[in-house]
């Protein structure tokens, strides 16, 4: 009776994790939209709240025993805070200039950009299966932009920058992980107030400080609540994948984010009256085609990859 309970309870728990990550994940993109749209809240400044009430929640978190953090040499981690700036950024630009749905896709080039740069530069190899995975991801992503009446160069060349700095991102993330020992946490914990420091650099650079539009503007109370908001909901986000991940899998983690994926392409259309025309359709169900496959050939891999190893004597 009591495994019974406890197992009753860790399934609770389990699933509140997902629920949190399912909402948090979908949220930050409506809301961010939302900002851009209704308020024009200038992005590298949202960047920056996120960064810091990321840096808060974590320093909570740590107080809390919920990880232990661990010392790392700035000079270790520069390039990588200076990454998570450009990503983030990006992203949000990109989110900010496009429709839903070619923002969305357009974060699904991440994969085959992943697999480029580690063949490329660290001389990984991938299956034949791998690779032709990536030909409806790609295909799909081109016919959902080239046939959305949104299209354009700004938004294209955000896009762009947002899949090239977040491939490069992730890359680093999983080479400095095993290079220092350290899991997401841990290195967000020192990532997040570095890369806040080199955003406060920027940011009056590029973005008025004072008057309309600027930093410190004449915001209105719900844009600022919002805007803070946005920045509690970005934390769940990264919190609850480290928490999925750390008491599930990988796989759920992926298998869940395929239905992330659709509802927040069909959120877009619902809440901000994206056009879609036949052919986008198309390319989204292509794109999504790629990525289920991609995802089902990995595992499948894995999973040889641990019997061949089982098996050894």
């Amino acid at each position: 009776m009591a495994e019974m309970l406890l197992g009753l309870s860790a399934n609770r728990r389990i699933i509140a994790g997902l629920l949190v990550n399912l909402l948090s994940s979908i949220c930050i993109v409506f809301i961010n939209k939302w900002i851009y749209v209704h308020y024009g809240f200038p992005n590298m400044t949202l960047t920056l709240v996120h960064f810091i009430i990321t840096y808060l929640g974590l320093y909570t978190c740590q107080k809390m025993d919920i990880f232990a953090p661990k010392s790392l040499p700035i000079r270790k981690i520069v390039w990588l805070a200076l990454s998570f700036c450009g990503f983030v950024a990006f992203t949000n630009l990109s989110l900010q200039s496009n429709s839903i749905g070619t923002y969305q896709l357009a974060k699904a080039m991440t994969t085959p950009v992943i697999i480029l740069i580690q063949t490329t530069y660290y001389k990984k190899t991938f299956s034949t299966k791998i690779k032709l995975t990536l030909v409806p991801i790609t295909l799909g992503v081109i016919l959902n932009s080239y046939y959305d009446v949104r299209f354009n160069l700004q938004g294209t060349v955000f896009a762009t920058l947002g899949v090239l700095v977040t491939s490069l991102y992730q890359v680093w993330v999983g080479a400095k992980q095993h290079e220092l020992q350290v899991n997401s946490m841990q290195l967000l914990y020192y990532q997040a107030p570095l890369s806040s420091g080199f955003l406060l650099c920027v940011v009056p650079l590029f973005e008025p400080v004072t008057g309309e539009g600027g930093i410190f503007g004449p915001w209105s109370t719900a844009a600022l609540v919002t805007v803070l908001f946005s920045g509690v909901v970005a934390f769940l986000v990264n919190l609850s994948i480290y928490w999925i991940i750390g008491n599930t899998s990988a796989v759920t983690y992926n298998m869940f984010g395929h239905f992330k994926f659709c509802i927040t392409l069909v959120g877009g259309y619902v809440l901000f009256h994206d056009p879609l025309s036949l052919n986008q359709a198309l390319g989204i169900l292509c794109t999504l085609a790629g990525i289920l496959s991609y995802t089902h050939i990995k595992l499948m891999e894995q999973e040889e990859g641990k019997s061949r190893l089982a098996q050894r004597p």
